[in-house]
């Protein structure tokens, strides 16, 4: 599996939208798309989440995204990453 970083970015009507309910609604989807999530994160700054999963296939990963950005009203970036011990034996 490899590791994608999600970062969300919430739209002005996303915000009245926070709750418990629609967190684990977001969880519960990554899942179904087959994510397996290694850490969320809610952050300061110019992003306002930060999602860490493991998908198998990109196209997995593209999915969730726009998905999540459906039914949240979140816009999301989302990128794959690679461990530094993975880009050194790159190089």
């Amino acid at each position: 599996m490899s590791t994608y970083l999600m970062y969300g970015k919430y739209n002005p009507g996303s915000l009245n939208k926070i709750s418990r309910e629609r967190t684990d609604q977001a969880l519960n989807l990554i899942k179904e798309n087959g994510g397996q999530i290694k850490s969320s994160y809610a952050l300061f700054g110019e992003n306002d989440l930060l999602f860490i999963i493991s998908f198998t296939e990109n196209k997995d990963a593209i999915k969730t995204s726009v998905e999540l950005g459906k039914i949240l009203d979140i816009s999301f970036t989302t990128m794959p990453a690679i461990t530094i011990d993975e880009f050194d034996e790159l190089f």
